[in-house]
């Protein structure tokens, strides 16, 4: 399964968000939807107002902030349990950075910023990116602050691999012809989740605590350490999940919040794999479209659809015959990497000139560089052939927060025809890909709910027609089950809308933002 994080946290100069097979997914509900079903209908209850006493004390905490190496920004360390249903258990660190507003106008706060995954740093995109280039005047009136949730980089971060058993992981074949491969993909699934439990003491310990609940759990902590009544919040794509969950659970505490690029918590895990396997195949069709145009367009003239078979042809060739790299440690453009370069460009139409580059040199030269640089984007490998745990931790968070997507070949081959209506071109791959959590050493927690957060400020939800990853209907259904939600659509390609070069978004939720009027449901910018 493919990641829900903002595009603008990729590093430079390659775009793309990230990758993981995981399978995404929702957690902790006052019920579960019934067996086989595609949507639920029960909602997520709110907590009590009142704080428990077990957790007074970490209520009551006062960040130390420090400097942390990076010009302009403090850090700081709270404390948060382990388990919210053993609070006295123990702890966890949880890593939090900040940039002071800096003037002028009256102070509005603290705005947390949190860019998906899951498994996104949130650290990492604001202060790379949020701290320093979100517009002005939102800097100048709020501090903005970031937390890496549960399992995620700084925050006692879940580790399963090392760099050459990922390296082995993403080049593992998710199109198996024969039972013999279905064999040694479940064997890579296997063994990635057994070194999720088994790599060291931290990550066993931290795996069934991960939650997207215990994550949001985990906000109105940093929230009240900041001396905050309430949240605003900018959340990307798997973060829209999570900042709905803190609305859902804590309704009154509900500030000014923007869900970009949303999920809808009340699909299952599979239904949320499909419809994703949709959202990709609508991308390419609009990349293909654009490139079929183009006198040097490597999938040649003619209709989208031809241009997606003939990328499947070029698929199909790589499973039989990888192409050569040139990378120091000797991989080669195998199918599984070269999707995931393809998948990757999808997010970001300014990656398209990269792709149609990289396609190029992959048909026409047989050099697979260009693929895999984009591919590396995506999964966060560095060229010293280490990754962060961007993986570990998407996994880690999906296979918690819903039960698996499929828990036999069988049970996927029955689905193949579905998914590849879905989408012809990444179809099959998707659908093998969504077989990882069958399994993952921790009982999920969590199944499909929807979120209604009634009683909460308005909340501004952001669609984007073409989103390859989260697909538009999902931010009209978040919106819809929202009792404050107001809907904010952007007609057009990639992933996410805010800052992306929409003068009619930006100008809707920063004002939102700056003065609390949220744009007036439906209203849709091009």
């Amino acid at each position: 399964m493919y990641f829900w994080r903002h595009p603008l946290t990729l590093r430079r100069p390659r775009p793309a968000l990230l990758a993981a097979a995981a399978g995404l997914l929702l957690v902790g509900v006052t019920g579960c939807a019934p067996a086989g079903s595609d949507t639920a209908d029960a909602s997520l209850a709110a907590l009590p107002r009142a704080t428990p006493a077990e957790l007074t004390s970490y209520y009551e905490q006062t960040p130390k902030w420090r400097e942390c190496g990076v010009p302009g920004f403090e850090c700081a360390t709270l404390k948060a349990p382990l388990d919210y249903d053993r609070p006295t258990g123990g702890d966890i660190d949880l890593a939090v950075s900040r940039k002071k507003a800096t003037g002028p106008g009256k102070r509005l706060g603290s705005l947390l910023v949190n860019p998906g995954g899951p498994g996104g740093s949130a650290i990492g995109y604001l202060q790379s990116y949020a701290g320093i280039g979100y517009p002005e005047q939102v800097r100048a009136r709020y501090d903005m602050v970031a937390v890496d949730p549960r399992g995620v980089a700084r925050s006692a971060p879940v580790t399963c691999l090392d760099g050459k058993q990922m390296d082995a992981y993403t080049q593992t074949d998710v199109t198996p012809d024969d039972a013999r491969e279905q064999k040694v993909l479940g064997a890579a699934f296997e063994k990635f989740a057994t070194g999720c439990e088994t790599s060291d003491a931290t990550s066993k310990r931290v795996l069934p605590h991960v939650s997207t609940i215990e994550a949001a759990r985990d906000m109105d902590l940093v929230r009240a350490a900041l001396g905050d009544e309430k949240l605003n919040y900018v959340g990307a794509s798997y973060g829209t999940f999570l900042g709905a969950t803190y609305a859902g659970l804590y309704p009154e505490r509900v500030g000014r919040l923007v869900l970009d690029g949303a999920m809808d918590p009340s699909l299952d895990a599979r239904e949320l794999n499909r419809q994703q396997t949709a959202g990709f195949e609508t991308a390419f069709t609009s990349f293909a479209k654009d490139c079929v145009g183009r006198s040097d367009c490597p999938l040649g003239t003619g209709t989208p659809d031809q241009a997606g078979d003939r990328l499947g042809e070029f698929f199909s060739a790589l499973d039989k015959k990888p192409l050569a790299t040139g990378d120091p440690d000797g991989r080669t453009l195998g199918e599984a990497l070269a999707t995931t370069g393809v998948i990757a460009a999808m997010y970001d139409e300014g990656a398209w000139p990269q792709l149609r580059e990289a396609l190029t040199a992959a048909i026409k030269q047989k050099d697979g560089a260009g693929l895999l640089a984009l591919s590396d984007s995506y999964y966060e490998r560095d060229p010293d052939g280490t990754y962060t745990n961007l993986m570990f931790a998407n996994a880690a968070v999906n296979c918690l927060d819903q039960p698996p997507s499929f828990t036999t070949p069988e049970e996927v081959e029955a689905a193949l025809p579905s998914f590849e209506k879905a989408s012809p071109v990444f179809g099959a791959g998707l659908a093998w890909s969504a077989l990882n959590c069958a399994h993952w050493p921790v009982k999920p927690t969590g199944e499909a709910h929807r979120i209604t957060a009634d009683g909460a400020a308005p909340i501004v939800v952001v669609g984007t027609t073409r989103d390859p990853a989260t697909p538009y209907p999902w931010a009209v259904s978040l919106a819809d089950q929202l009792s404050s939600g107001h809907l904010l659509t952007y007609e057009g390609d990639g992933h996410t809308a805010y800052g992306r070069g929409s003068d009619c978004i930006d100008s809707a939720i920063d004002t939102y933002l700056l003065d609390g009027t949220p744009p007036k449901d439906g209203k849709r910018c091009s």
